[in-house]
């Protein structure tokens, strides 16, 4: 098997290492392999990929899609990030419950967030280079999202010296604990 899989607290949520071989060269290792994500059942059918680049101290999220909801297989490819997914699945046994994880490009390690959760990430480093691959496509007609500083939630987001940057966008969400998160029943 080319990879690792660690379920995280909340059941279905992975952190993925690979296998990395390595010389004075540099280094290979395989960032998706079809049977390896299926045998955790991780869906492989993947429609659209991402990536942004961030300054530290840039914090994004936590966002999710009403409809066109999105699994995401995310990793850093430059610098580090502290990456967040978020259970709004009612009825979950983890619901509103968060794990976090730092990414790093010299780790290599990838993150699954299945549909059903908002995602978010901080960066660590000086600058960050953040991929990602989604199940369904981006749809802004049914984006939402949840304060990156809810209370309920309560994310333990790393400090760090410089201040958090986030979009005028992000600082408009509900609360927690005042949105209908009904739509993400189907993802239990």
């Amino acid at each position: 098997m080319s990879f690792t899989f660690e379920e995280q607290k909340i059941r279905g949520v992975f952190v993925i290492k690979p296998q990395v071989f390595g010389d004075a060269r540099g280094y290979f290792m395989e960032t998706f392999k079809k049977a390896d994500f299926e045998e955790h059942g991780i869906p492989t059918e993947f429609v659209q990929d991402n990536e942004s680049s961030s300054s530290k101290g840039v914090l994004r999220g936590l966002h999710f899609q009403k409809n066109h909801t999105q699994g995401k297989l995310v990793r850093v490819s430059q610098g580090r990030v502290f990456d967040v997914a978020v259970d709004v699945r009612p009825g979950s046994k983890t619901y509103g419950e968060w794990c976090g994880v730092e990414l790093s490009s010299e780790e290599k390690n990838m993150f699954w967030i299945p549909a059903g959760f908002a995602h978010g990430f901080l960066v660590l480093s000086d600058t960050a280079v953040f991929t990602y691959k989604c199940t369904d496509v981006y749809d802004p007609a049914s984006e939402g999202g949840i304060p990156w500083n809810d209370p309920t939630v309560n994310v333990e987001w790393p400090k760090l010296d410089v201040d958090y940057k986030t979009s005028e966008k992000d600082g408009k969400h509900e609360k927690f604990k005042d949105q209908d998160f009904s739509w993400a029943k189907k993802w239990l």
